[in-house]
């Protein structure tokens, strides 16, 4: 069995202008929102081993604030990426029993929705808020044979769940 978390990284700041899209770090909202979601991750048990992050500032700052200690895999593939590309890294970079992906949208929310065998019933899984995140597990020995349509839901949480 192998179980992914999927991530969406936690809000960003927009208050630099000049800031290149790539370097926006996360705003004060984003900062408590990546904690409150490596508590849940902890008070869930779920322990992961190995995360495939995007290149972004805010995706690098998200996984820091966490406070998982894995193996990391930081890479430029994963920023804005499409489900396409998501699947295609997770196939072949990711070796770990339980794995983060930390990404982007719209590409996280459609990997989300092409991954599961049925989507969870929650109102903020079709648009996939900033933090939003989702654990689910699949019936494969190796990433390599991940297919989509075949994820079994384990949970979906986003931040204000955690915080409001």
């Amino acid at each position: 069995m192998r179980r992914l978390v999927l991530m969406r990284h936690a809000k960003s700041s927009w208050g630099d202008p000049g800031l290149d899209d790539h370097d926006r770090p996360l705003n004060k909202r984003g900062k408590l929102s990546a904690d409150a979601l490596g508590d849940w991750l902890r008070s869930q048990t779920i322990v992961v081993d190995e995360a495939l992050v995007s290149s972004s500032a805010r995706t690098v700052e998200t996984l820091q604030r966490l406070g998982i200690d894995c193996d990391r895999q930081v890479l430029d593939q994963l920023y804005h990426a499409g489900s396409g590309d998501m699947l295609k890294a997770l196939k072949t970079r990711a070796t770990g029993q339980t794995v983060l992906m930390l990404g982007h949208n719209p590409g996280i929310a459609w990997f989300a929705r092409d991954l599961m065998l049925a989507q969870p019933d929650h109102t903020r899984f079709e648009d996939y808020p900033t933090g939003a995140t989702l654990v689910a597990r699949f019936d494969i020995d190796d990433w390599n044979a991940l297919q989509p349509g075949t994820g079994r839901f384990e949970a979906f949480v986003t931040p204000r769940d955690l915080i409001e």
